[in-house]
């Protein structure tokens, strides 16, 4: 998992450009625990709407908080997500909410993108950052290979600049993760909440079942 070091004064003017010249490599440890959780994260009002797969009368509902940047996030969406998605999600037992909590400015300006995207986009494109992840987020210029990613994806040039400097979408995306980090207790991506319950690291497919199998009998 990826610890969460945000600098509150890093990001205070982040939705513009200049918040792309900060790719910032964070420590990561593959730890993975599962604990308590203290709140539901279900209760907890979200500034942004809910990205969400599955059934609505789904009997188990799974919450992740992610960071774009976040390499055992990443790990997770292409080691574990596909079993997850397929076993349980795709059958309508469990529905998935992915909730953004960036990391550091480039997250949040990928996790922007995305939702200037529009909903039928979306999805797809914080599949392909999370997919192509070392290619923009570990490069000397990551600004100008996110820009040619969301290029690939339909996104002109104006669109991506008219994004970045969309203040109210970064407020509302900064108030979501400091609410998060505040009352669930979230220090590390990538975190999740089954039914409440919390567990935290890039966890294999085995975990899930252990949990998800008595909760859907």
């Amino acid at each position: 998992m990826t610890n969460f070091t945000f600098a509150a004064k890093a990001v205070r003017g982040a939705a513009c450009l200049a918040l792309l010249a900060m790719a910032v490599a964070y420590p990561a440890s593959a730890a993975e625990t599962v604990t308590a959780a203290a709140f539901d994260p279900l209760t907890l009002p979200v500034a942004l709407p809910d990205i969400v797969e599955g059934s609505p009368a789904a009997k188990v509902t799974i919450v992740e908080y992610a960071s774009v940047t976040c390499t055992h996030c990443a790990a997770f969406h292409a080691e574990t997500w596909p079993s997850l998605k397929q076993r349980y999600v795709d059958t309508g037992r469990v529905k998935f909410i992915l909730r953004e909590f960036p990391l550091d400015p480039l997250s949040a300006a990928g996790f922007m993108l995305a939702r200037c995207a529009g909903s039928e986009k979306r999805d797809g494109l914080i599949d392909v950052m999370f997919e192509q992840q070392k290619s923009w987020a570990f490069v000397p210029k990551p600004g100008e290979q996110l820009l040619a990613l969301v290029k690939q994806q339909g996104m002109s040039q104006t669109d991506f600049e008219t994004c970045l400097r969309n203040q109210a979408l970064f407020d509302s995306l900064n108030k979501s993760r400091e609410l998060a980090a505040a009352r669930l207790d979230i220090s590390s991506t990538p975190t999740f909440f089954v039914n409440g319950q919390k567990m935290t690291g890039d966890l294999p497919i085995g975990e899930f079942d252990k949990v998800l199998t008595p909760l859907l009998k």
